[in-house]
């Protein structure tokens, strides 16, 4: 894939990157940076660029981390979901051997 260019100017500086990914998915990132930005200034008041920068990405670091944690969890549930399916089996199997011998329950 071919690099593609594009011009970062945000909290008073301005410079280019060079990526290995399309622009359309750069422009798409620099708006949600810009937007973490934003919502960054808003709820606190800072104004300070370095500060401002430093808070928001701790906050998208922070993002980053639950999200991978709620994937983690969902890996568990999925290896739960698993087992609880196979026992759920088991129990059908066991309920149609009774019903087709008409033999109590154990």
């Amino acid at each position: 894939m071919p690099k593609s260019d594009l011009r970062l100017d945000l909290l008073g500086t301005s410079f280019s990157i060079s990526a290995d990914e399309d622009a359309a998915y750069l422009e798409g990132l620099l708006g949600r940076f810009r937007d973490a930005v934003d919502n960054t200034q808003k709820s606190t008041g800072l104004k300070d660029p370095l500060k401002v920068a430093i808070l928001t990405g701790f906050l998208l670091c922070d993002e980053i981390y639950k999200l991978k944690q709620q994937e983690k969890a969902g890996v568990d549930l999925a290896i739960n979901s698993e087992e609880t399916e196979q026992l759920t089996l088991d129990l059908i199997a066991r309920l149609d051997e009774v019903l087709e011998n008409k033999a109590p329950l154990p």
